[in-house]
Protein backbone atom coordinates (compact mmCIF):
# COMPACT_ATOMS: atom_id res chain seq x y z
CA UNK A 1 0.00 0.00 0.00
CA UNK A 2 2.50 2.23 0.96
CA UNK A 3 4.28 2.12 -2.69
CA UNK A 4 1.10 2.51 -4.03
CA UNK A 5 0.40 5.92 -2.19
CA UNK A 6 3.89 6.88 -3.41
CA UNK A 7 2.49 6.53 -7.14
CA UNK A 8 -0.62 8.39 -6.24
CA UNK A 9 1.18 11.20 -4.65
CA UNK A 10 3.93 11.05 -7.90
CA UNK A 11 1.25 11.23 -10.24
CA UNK A 12 -1.11 14.20 -8.54
CA UNK A 13 3.01 15.82 -8.01
CA UNK A 14 3.37 15.94 -11.86
CA UNK A 15 -0.31 16.98 -12.95
CA UNK A 16 0.65 20.16 -10.57
CA UNK A 17 3.90 20.95 -11.74
CA UNK A 18 2.29 20.32 -15.41
CA UNK A 19 -0.19 23.07 -15.11
CA UNK A 20 0.39 25.22 -18.30
CA UNK A 21 1.70 29.03 -17.03
CA UNK A 22 0.72 31.64 -19.55
CA UNK A 23 -0.31 35.36 -19.52
CA UNK A 24 -3.51 34.33 -18.97
CA UNK A 25 -2.64 34.47 -15.14
CA UNK A 26 -2.03 37.97 -15.63
CA UNK A 27 -4.49 39.23 -17.96
CA UNK A 28 -6.72 37.35 -15.30
CA UNK A 29 -4.95 39.14 -12.17
CA UNK A 30 -5.78 42.66 -14.27
CA UNK A 31 -9.73 41.77 -15.08
CA UNK A 32 -10.71 40.96 -11.21
CA UNK A 33 -8.49 44.26 -10.24
CA UNK A 34 -9.78 46.20 -12.15
CA UNK A 35 -13.32 45.00 -11.51
CA UNK A 36 -13.15 44.89 -7.98
CA UNK A 37 -10.65 47.36 -6.90
CA UNK A 38 -11.32 49.89 -9.15
CA UNK A 39 -14.78 49.47 -10.02
CA UNK A 40 -16.30 48.02 -7.01
CA UNK A 41 -17.45 44.87 -8.10
CA UNK A 42 -16.89 41.75 -6.69
CA UNK A 43 -15.69 38.08 -8.03
CA UNK A 44 -18.61 35.61 -8.57
CA UNK A 45 -17.41 32.41 -8.50
CA UNK A 46 -19.38 29.30 -9.81
CA UNK A 47 -19.36 25.71 -10.96
CA UNK A 48 -21.19 22.38 -10.23
CA UNK A 49 -20.62 19.52 -8.30
CA UNK A 50 -16.68 19.08 -7.21
CA UNK A 51 -15.76 22.06 -9.60
CA UNK A 52 -18.57 24.01 -7.46
CA UNK A 53 -16.85 22.94 -4.46
CA UNK A 54 -13.52 24.31 -5.63
CA UNK A 55 -15.13 27.55 -6.67
CA UNK A 56 -16.13 28.18 -3.46
CA UNK A 57 -13.33 27.43 -1.81
CA UNK A 58 -11.58 30.04 -4.03
CA UNK A 59 -14.35 32.25 -3.89
CA UNK A 60 -13.89 32.60 0.24
CA UNK A 61 -10.22 32.54 -0.03
CA UNK A 62 -10.21 35.72 -1.82
CA UNK A 63 -12.88 37.16 0.87
CA UNK A 64 -10.78 36.44 3.23
CA UNK A 65 -7.49 38.46 1.72
CA UNK A 66 -8.83 41.59 0.37
CA UNK A 67 -10.74 40.44 -2.49
CA UNK A 68 -14.87 40.46 -2.07
CA UNK A 69 -16.08 37.14 -3.93
CA UNK A 70 -19.07 35.28 -4.12
CA UNK A 71 -19.69 32.01 -4.77
CA UNK A 72 -23.20 31.42 -6.86
CA UNK A 73 -24.31 28.17 -7.37
CA UNK A 74 -25.90 27.72 -11.23
CA UNK A 75 -28.91 25.93 -10.10
CA UNK A 76 -29.65 28.23 -7.35
CA UNK A 77 -29.23 31.26 -10.04
CA UNK A 78 -31.84 29.76 -12.27
CA UNK A 79 -34.39 30.34 -9.33
CA UNK A 80 -33.48 34.15 -8.40
CA UNK A 81 -30.22 34.14 -6.94
CA UNK A 82 -28.75 35.65 -10.10
CA UNK A 83 -29.58 39.22 -8.59
CA UNK A 84 -26.55 38.75 -7.04
CA UNK A 85 -25.12 40.03 -9.92
CA UNK A 86 -24.54 43.46 -10.59
CA UNK A 87 -22.70 45.61 -13.64
CA UNK A 88 -19.01 45.79 -12.67
CA UNK A 89 -18.98 42.41 -11.00
CA UNK A 90 -16.87 39.82 -12.92
CA UNK A 91 -17.12 36.58 -12.85
CA UNK A 92 -14.69 32.94 -12.45
CA UNK A 93 -16.49 29.86 -13.59
CA UNK A 94 -14.79 26.37 -13.28
CA UNK A 95 -15.44 23.55 -15.29
CA UNK A 96 -13.03 20.29 -15.92
CA UNK A 97 -14.31 19.79 -19.72
CA UNK A 98 -15.40 22.68 -20.32
CA UNK A 99 -18.92 22.01 -21.35
CA UNK A 100 -21.28 21.97 -17.89
CA UNK A 101 -24.53 22.27 -19.24
CA UNK A 102 -25.38 24.37 -15.88
CA UNK A 103 -22.32 26.12 -15.96
CA UNK A 104 -22.53 27.35 -19.96
CA UNK A 105 -26.18 28.19 -19.24
CA UNK A 106 -25.30 30.50 -15.91
CA UNK A 107 -23.40 31.90 -18.43
CA UNK A 108 -26.07 32.73 -20.89
CA UNK A 109 -28.49 34.20 -18.03
CA UNK A 110 -25.17 36.96 -16.89
CA UNK A 111 -24.57 38.33 -19.85
CA UNK A 112 -28.51 38.37 -20.58
CA UNK A 113 -28.45 40.31 -17.35
CA UNK A 114 -25.39 41.83 -17.38
CA UNK A 115 -24.02 42.07 -21.31
CA UNK A 116 -20.45 43.61 -20.36
CA UNK A 117 -19.85 41.18 -17.96
CA UNK A 118 -16.19 39.52 -18.03
CA UNK A 119 -15.51 35.93 -17.86
CA UNK A 120 -12.85 34.10 -16.51
CA UNK A 121 -12.80 30.63 -17.24
CA UNK A 122 -10.70 27.54 -15.50
CA UNK A 123 -11.37 24.28 -17.37
CA UNK A 124 -9.47 21.30 -18.53
CA UNK A 125 -9.52 21.43 -22.06
CA UNK A 126 -9.18 24.76 -24.17
CA UNK A 127 -11.03 23.74 -26.66
CA UNK A 128 -14.08 23.95 -25.40
CA UNK A 129 -17.20 25.84 -25.28
CA UNK A 130 -17.15 27.74 -21.77
CA UNK A 131 -13.67 28.33 -22.67
CA UNK A 132 -14.33 29.59 -26.17
CA UNK A 133 -17.11 31.97 -24.59
CA UNK A 134 -14.98 33.28 -21.81
CA UNK A 135 -12.62 36.38 -21.83
CA UNK A 136 -9.60 34.77 -20.07
CA UNK A 137 -9.06 31.25 -20.31
CA UNK A 138 -6.64 29.18 -17.71
CA UNK A 139 -6.21 25.88 -18.59
CA UNK A 140 -5.35 22.81 -15.77
CA UNK A 141 -3.45 20.52 -18.32
CA UNK A 142 -6.47 18.05 -17.90
CA UNK A 143 -4.64 15.40 -16.21
CA UNK A 144 -5.66 12.20 -15.51
CA UNK A 145 -7.34 11.28 -12.86
CA UNK A 146 -5.98 9.11 -9.73
CA UNK A 147 -9.12 7.75 -9.32
CA UNK A 148 -8.66 4.04 -10.55
CA UNK A 149 -11.75 4.19 -12.82
CA UNK A 150 -10.66 7.52 -14.35
CA UNK A 151 -13.54 8.86 -13.76
CA UNK A 152 -13.97 10.82 -10.42
CA UNK A 153 -12.71 14.23 -9.78
CA UNK A 154 -9.63 13.75 -7.91
CA UNK A 155 -6.06 15.29 -10.26
CA UNK A 156 -8.70 17.47 -11.82
CA UNK A 157 -9.70 19.01 -8.51
CA UNK A 158 -6.49 19.42 -6.95
CA UNK A 159 -4.53 21.08 -10.05
CA UNK A 160 -8.07 23.41 -9.84
CA UNK A 161 -7.27 24.62 -5.90
CA UNK A 162 -3.68 25.24 -6.82
CA UNK A 163 -4.52 27.56 -9.69
CA UNK A 164 -7.05 29.12 -7.10
CA UNK A 165 -4.04 29.47 -4.81
CA UNK A 166 -2.03 31.16 -7.53
CA UNK A 167 -4.72 34.13 -8.60
CA UNK A 168 -4.87 34.60 -5.01
CA UNK A 169 -1.25 35.08 -3.94
CA UNK A 170 -1.01 36.93 -6.96
CA UNK A 171 -3.41 38.94 -6.10
CA UNK A 172 -3.11 39.40 -2.51
CA UNK A 173 1.01 40.70 -3.76
CA UNK A 174 -0.75 43.36 -5.83
CA UNK A 175 -2.99 44.81 -3.70
CA UNK A 176 -0.22 44.99 -0.95
CA UNK A 177 -2.55 42.79 1.25
CA UNK A 178 -1.32 42.97 5.04
CA UNK A 179 -1.53 40.95 8.37
CA UNK A 180 -3.13 44.05 9.38
CA UNK A 181 -5.88 44.24 6.99
CA UNK A 182 -6.14 39.90 7.35
CA UNK A 183 -6.64 40.72 10.93
CA UNK A 184 -9.79 42.60 10.24
CA UNK A 185 -11.78 40.18 8.19
CA UNK A 186 -10.26 36.70 10.55
CA UNK A 187 -11.89 37.53 14.11
CA UNK A 188 -12.01 34.35 15.55
CA UNK A 189 -9.53 31.35 15.81
CA UNK A 190 -5.98 30.68 15.81
CA UNK A 191 -5.35 32.59 12.51
CA UNK A 192 -7.21 35.58 13.85
CA UNK A 193 -5.18 35.49 16.85
CA UNK A 194 -1.97 34.87 14.86
CA UNK A 195 -3.20 37.64 12.19
CA UNK A 196 -3.14 40.15 15.20
CA UNK A 197 -0.34 39.51 16.49
CA UNK A 198 2.22 39.89 13.44
CA UNK A 199 0.20 43.17 12.68
CA UNK A 200 1.05 44.44 16.41
CA UNK A 201 4.60 43.50 15.13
Amino acid sequence: MQKRIQQILKQESQAIINIPVSESYEKAIEQIYKAVHIDQGKLIASGMGKAGQIALNIATTFSATGTPAVFLHPSDAQHGDLGVIQKNDILLLVSNSGKTREVLELLDLCRNLCPQIHVISLVGKEDSPLAEAANVVITTGYPGEVCPLGLTPTTSTTVMTVIGDILVVLMMEKIKFTAQEYAKRHHGGYLGQKSRSIAKG
